[in-house]
């Protein structure tokens, strides 16, 4: 892989965060394991968590429209991105909530606001039900944990074939991923999807323990009865987890409203910001 290929995927990734007035920063937990996250805005702590084989910067273009309202506070999950990737830990999502709360404790950040795109979204229940106190609302995005819905064409595949349509150990699978989750993919340089799939291939071993604990893991009995404040938004495309999950959980949390979003796949937050910014917004002010 070239070396300049990886500096101008670096150089993209700070003018997005420049953009978005976020900053990179670290911080070692006292049980030894390592955070980077993104961090940049005033207001209100608004803490967003990427879904599984993402990275913190699939917030990047969402969170430079609302760090004019809130601090924006998004981690690499531990076994992704550039923080720890622990070969023998726990990443289930009750294990990564509480490793959550150690981070949000080690910044000082107290209640936040709260939300997650599918990992990230079933990290978010999770979290939301171990300390109900210290949320102050979730905005869940095509979330995972649900498995009582609708399935799918990620689990009719993966029944079908054995194959997970979300991981990548060749260039060409990778670019799969990318036109799976996106509905309408932007064109990306080969260069530029050349350094983010060799990535992702590195990762593969862990990543595949990491799905199967979170496959394993269901949020339903819960998160049932939550009465925090909750946005759910769904892609009307999204072939991971379809829109019918969101009746799911809108009927699990007492106090939620959903928002289906036309023409849009798994990753609405990155193919639609403006629109699930204003949306967010609104949904603010009404509480």
């Amino acid at each position: 892989m070239s070396f300049i290929h990886k500096a101008l995927v670096a150089l993209a990734l700070s003018r997005a965060r420049r953009k978005a007035h976020l900053v990179r920063r670290t911080v070692r937990l006292d049980t030894g394991e390592t955070y980077v996250y993104l961090d940049g805005g005033t207001g209100p702590t608004l803490l967003l968590l990427h879904g599984f084989g993402a990275t913190k910067d699939n917030f990047t273009r969402v969170a430079a429209l609302l760090t004019g309202s809130y601090r924006v506070v998004v981690p690499d999950h531990l076994g992704f991105g550039e923080s720890d990737k622990p070969e023998h830990a726990d990443y289930s999502p009750v294990a990564q909530a509480r490793r959550l709360r150690t981070f949000v404790q080690a910044l000082g950040l107290g209640a936040v606001d709260l939300g997650g795109n599918s990992m990230g979204g079933h990290i978010a229940m999770t979290y939301a039900a171990l300390y109900p106190d210290d949320v102050r609302s979730l905005w869940l995005i095509d979330a995972g944990g649900v498995w009582s819905g609708p399935q799918g064409e990620l689990q009719q595949h993966l029944q079908r074939t054995g194959r997970n349509l979300l991981v990548a150990s060749t260039e060409d699978e990778f670019a799969e991923v990318f036109r799976f989750v996106v509905h309408k993919p932007p064109v990306v340089p080969k260069s530029i999807m050349k350094v983010l799939a060799q990535a992702r291939i590195a990762n593969l071993p862990l990543e595949r323990r990491i799905f199967a604990q979170a496959s394993a893991d269901s949020v339903e009995d819960r998160v049932r009865g939550l009465p925090v404040p909750t946005l759910i938004v769904w892609g009307q495309e999204d072939r991971v987890f379809p829109p019918g999950t969101a009746d799911v959980i809108h009927a699990l949390l007492p106090n939620s409203e959903v928002v289906v979003l036309p023409e849009i796949g798994h990753l609405p937050m990155f193919e639609a910001p403006e629109r699930c910014a204003q949306d967010y917004k609104a949904f603010r002010a009404r509480l």
